[in-house]
């Protein structure tokens, strides 16, 4: 995979960093406009200090700031999926600065984007390799229709997984080298380095997320990300006939089953499935880091160890993703596999978790259902 790496990747980098520093040196600013007290105290929140989250500014400012090495025959095109994110982008940073932008609101912004996205390069998920899924794929309006929702999806997806420090960056760069070395095997140049361009970003912007949390992603870091990858993976499809969707859904696997999981424990206790709660898979090894190991006081510790203990978890999945990239039957056992040990396993450590309590550490919420 090294030969398609580039040096102008460096810019990305450099530039993501770049601005990360700006953003925090400036933070006094940023808070007043950019964070709200109820964002630290609510539910779902896993820190505990105010601190910056337009992170995805960062993002977006260095992959723009690439259009200046972008070779002349795809810049159009880059430029014109730039133009594409802007709607998510621009909800997700309203919501950052403290304008409150309802859900409904949030995902029909990103449904737009990938409206836009297929307008202007007139391509979209044509199949799924999905057996009752397909036949329907072959009428257009329905795959244009599926195209849109698992693009909102993802966006929505890679936020919610956004609540440690490095989870939604560091699930974002394995999502995007499992896409890289898929095209590697194709031997598709532009797909590889489209995926190493968001990598070199991630990194610059990693640096000041993890492990201390410097600065957040925010929603239009995190929206941008879920977008970014789905199209870099219509991008893949529309190029081999050979490429697996069910490989494809692996590698968003980790995002993709904490959304539904958290859609099923929510339904389960009749809330709202728009309604935050605190018992995402990262925020339950999180609390039970706290509630086994680490006691009360240590947020600090347990957040970014959290994301360390996760990030083997979710590479499983890319991994099979990729090994699986041309075969759909093993791909689609894999998935079944890795579904079976997501939910088994948050089961058991939601059961087991109590019962090794450690004195004076925070209690966890009953399994939803019980």
């Amino acid at each position: 995979m090294y030969e398609f790496f580039d040096i102008r990747f460096g810019f990305a980098f450099i530039a993501s960093g770049l601005a990360c520093i700006s953003i925090i040196m400036l933070s006094s600013a940023n808070l007043r406009i950019g964070l709200r007290r109820e964002d630290i105290l609510a539910v779902q929140s896993a820190h505990s200090q105010p601190t910056p989250r337009i992170g995805g500014v960062a993002l977006v400012l260095s992959l723009l700031g690439f259009s200046a090495f972008v070779p002349s025959s795809v810049l159009s095109s880059y430029m014109l999926f730039c133009l594409s994110l802007a709607p998510v982008f621009a909800a997700g940073l309203c919501e950052d600065l403290g304008r409150r932008v309802p859900p409904r609101y949030r995902m029909a912004a990103s449904a737009l984007s990938s409206l836009f996205a297929i307008a202007l390069f007139q391509t979209w998920f044509s199949r799924t390799d999905i057996v009752f899924l397909d036949p329907l794929m072959a009428f257009a309006p329905f795959a244009i229709a599926m195209t849109v929702f698992m693009g909102a999806t993802a966006c929505n997806a890679f936020n919610l997984i956004d609540g440690l420090n490095g989870m939604a960056a560091g699930t974002a760069i394995l999502a995007a080298l499992g896409l890289a070395a898929i095209a590697v095997e194709l031997g598709d140049t532009l797909g590889v380095q489209a995926s190493f361009l968001l990598v070199a970003a991630l990194f610059g912007f990693l640096l000041f997320n993890y492990p201390f949390g410097k600065i957040f992603l925010g929603d239009a870091g995190a929206y941008s990300i879920g977008f970014i990858l789905v199209w870099i993976a219509v991008y893949l499809m529309s190029r081999s006939p050979d490429l697996s969707g069910v490989a494809l859904i692996l590698i968003f696997f980790w995002p993709t089953a904490d959304t539904i999981f958290s859609i099923y424990r929510r339904s389960i206790r009749r809330r709202a499935v728009s309604q935050p709660d605190r018992l995402h898979y990262h925020q339950f090894v999180m609390r039970a880091l706290e509630v086994v190991w680490l006691g009360r006081g240590s947020r600090h510790v347990a957040n970014p160890l959290a994301t360390t203990v996760l990030m083997p978890l979710v590479a499983t999945p890319v991994l099979l993703g990729v090994a699986f990239w041309n075969n759909t039957q093993a791909a689609a056992i894999a998935l079944i596999a890795c579904s079976i040990a997501f939910v088994a396993s948050y089961v058991a450590g939601i059961r087991l978790a109590p019962k090794l309590r450690r004195a004076g550490a925070p209690a966890l919420q009953p399994i939803p259902g019980e």
